[in-house]
Parts: structure tokens; sequence; C-alpha cells
């Protein structure tokens, strides 16, 4: 006769109260009574949202200051049995560490305006460049590839410590993951698509890159990346007409903007929530930008980053001053935008950014 383990068997025995006896147990039916009755109702004709959820409010809607201490993976407003396990590695536990008041409405429009990096990009219409040209545009598409794994390693490596209370943020940096694998994609793509290649990894950009991972918590990493790197990044993105050289590459940065502008944009709400609730964190901040400022200047002016978007933004090796003319004027709007995001977020850096706000003529 096989022999089972006790809890195998109390299964079995389970299973054979409701064969030979018909016993049920049916408790769950009576589970939540505060709970029951709830109506979603979406607001408009673009369906049932996330937000839409959190209109309920009370148990639904709410949410908690602090994230439940059960430590389970159960969802928000059901009840909890006393027995249910601890996984024990839910351990940010509060709202404000990882909390932004816009982020279930970013998640649904991120999950209405996903794009294929397959399908969505005209790669018929490659044709072939000057060598300068591709050689610039491939210089670059490396340098993106490069920088997009960290902007989908980053929240990875938080997203599954947050408690499932704020399952809202985790809903939406599950998002940004999938995002940053398709930018990551769509460049390597355009620098393998037209008779380039690869070229020259960034020594620079590992260091900012490595703030970033190495950053003590979540909101240091969030500063840095969201704000700071990918604010710098959305900026190039928006003014992408300037180094793009046909269609393919126009169609690569709009569709790259939208989704930057969204990581942007909660990096901004989240930190503004963070601060009004922790003013006292503020220094810290100021502290841990200002050495990602100075990483991301040595980058901005490192020869494989400046060089081939001068060629690219003149329009060839010939007329790469020209360019540099131009890439001046985008370094300042780049600063500009990221000093005025972090005002937003009640954050005043304007007199203690650490890098010029202009670069010399």
């Amino acid at each position: 006769m096989q022999r089972f383990s006790q809890k195998v068997q109390e299964v079995l025995d389970y299973a054979a109260d409701i064969r030979n006896r018909g016993t049920v147990d049916l408790s769950w039916m009576s589970a939540n009574p505060t709970g029951w009755g709830a109506r979603a109702k979406p607001r408009d004709d673009r369906g049932l949202g996330l937000e839409d959820i959190n209109q309920i409010g009370g148990r639904y809607g709410a949410v908690p200051d602090y994230g439940d201490a059960h430590g389970s993976m159960a969802p928000r407003g059901c009840e909890v049995p006393a027995n249910t396990p601890s996984l024990g590695c839910y351990d940010i536990n509060d709202k404000s560490l990882v909390w932004a008041d816009n982020v279930a409405l970013l998640y649904d429009e991120a999950v209405a305006r996903q794009w294929s990096s397959a399908r969505d990009i005209p790669w018929d219409q490659l044709k072939p460049l000057p060598d300068d040209l591709e050689k610039a545009m491939c210089q670059l598409c490396t340098t993106l590839t490069e920088v997009e794994f960290i902007a989908a390693d980053m929240p990875a490596k938080w997203m599954w410590r947050i408690n499932h209370d704020f399952h809202e943020v985790k809903c939406f940096l599950a998002t940004q993951i999938a995002d940053e694998a398709r930018h990551l994609d769509v460049f390597r793509k355009r620098a393998l698509a037209n008779g380039g290649g690869l070229l020259k990894a960034s020594p620079a950009n590992e260091q900012i890159l490595r703030a970033i991972i190495e950053a003590p918590d979540y909101t240091t990493a969030s500063s840095l990346m969201h704000i700071l790197a990918e604010g710098f990044v959305l900026t190039l993105f928006r003014n992408g007409e300037m180094l793009a050289l046909n269609e393919v590459e126009k169609k690569i940065f709009r569709l790259c903007m939208q989704d930057e502008a969204r990581h942007v944009a909660y990096g901004t709400m989240h930190l503004k929530y963070f601060l009004e609730k922790r003013p006292e964190r503020a220094e810290q901040i100021h502290s841990i930008l200002a050495a990602g400022e100075e990483a991301i200047f040595a980058l901005t002016l490192e020869p494989q980053t400046a060089e081939p978007r001068a060629i690219l933004a003149g329009g060839g090796v010939d007329r790469i001053l020209e360019g540099f003319a131009k890439l001046s004027y985008l370094y300042t709007k780049q600063v500009r935008e990221y000093l005025h995001r972090l005002k937003v977020a009640g954050l005043d850096r304007s007199t203690r950014i650490a890098i010029p706000i202009e670069l010399p003529n």
C-alpha cells in the first residue's frame, strides 16, 4: 500500500468525505462580509482601470500607510486567515517609500500603450547611409542599449520586496520592466539592422548605472534613475528629430518617449510624496543627486557619447562642430527640465546643482 505524508493524507481524507458523505465546508462563502457587494464601474469608454477599482473605497480602494503585517501575497481587501504563513520577504511596508499618487493612472496608460519593436517600427524603410552617419547612429544605439538594462534591473531589484498592499506600484514597475526590455531590444535591433553593428561600451555610463543599482534604498535609486537619468534621456528622445536620420529612428524615439515620460512622471510624484511624508530625508536626496549629476556630466562629455550625437545633429563628421553647438542647447534643456521636475517634487537644487547649467560656447 502506498504511503503518503500526513498532509497529503489529510487532503485525501477530505476528498473521501466529499465522495462518501457529501461533506463540504463552504465557510469561505461567509468570509469578508464587509467587503461583499462591491461594484466597480468604468469611468468612461477606456474600460475598467486600476484607478476605477480604487474609487470603490473602503477595504479595496483605501491604500494603507503601512502594509498589512501578515507578509503574504493575499490581495488587499480580502479576509486573511490567522494561519496564513508569512513569506518573510515583503519588508517594504511603508507607503511613503514607494507610493506616487499618479501610479494607478500611469499603469492604466502603460497597459493601453504597449507597442512592438518587431511590428510597429517600419524596418523596411531603412536605407544605406554614409559610414560616418551609420557609425554614429550605431554608437548612439550601443549606449542607449546599455542604459536601458539598468532601467529594467533597478525596478526588478526592489519590486519583489514591496508589500502587496501597494500592488499598484508593483503593477506599474512591472510595466516599466517590460518597457525597458523593449527599449534595449529596439536600440540593439537598430544597430544591427542596417549594415552596421554595436560599437563601444561606456565606462562613464557604468558609473551612473552602478550608482543607481547600488543605491542604499528604493527612493534614492528612484531619484537617480527616474528623475535624473531617465529625465535626461526623456529630453533626448523629445528632441529625437535632431538626431534621427529617417522615419525608423523618428518612430523609435517617439515610441520610447511616451514610455519614458511615464517613468519620469512616476519618479517625480514618488519623490514628492516621499518628501511630504519624510522631509527630514531631503538632505540625503540632495547628496545622492549631487553624485549622480557629476556622473551624468562625465557621461555627457565622454567621446563615445558626445561625438556620435554631434555627428548626427550636425549631419556628418565634417559638420561635427555645428552638431556640438546643437548639443549644447540640448544639454541646457536637459538640465533645466531636470531642475523643474525636482522643484515639482519639492526639492530645489537650482542653487546647489553640482554641474553647470550651460556649457561654454
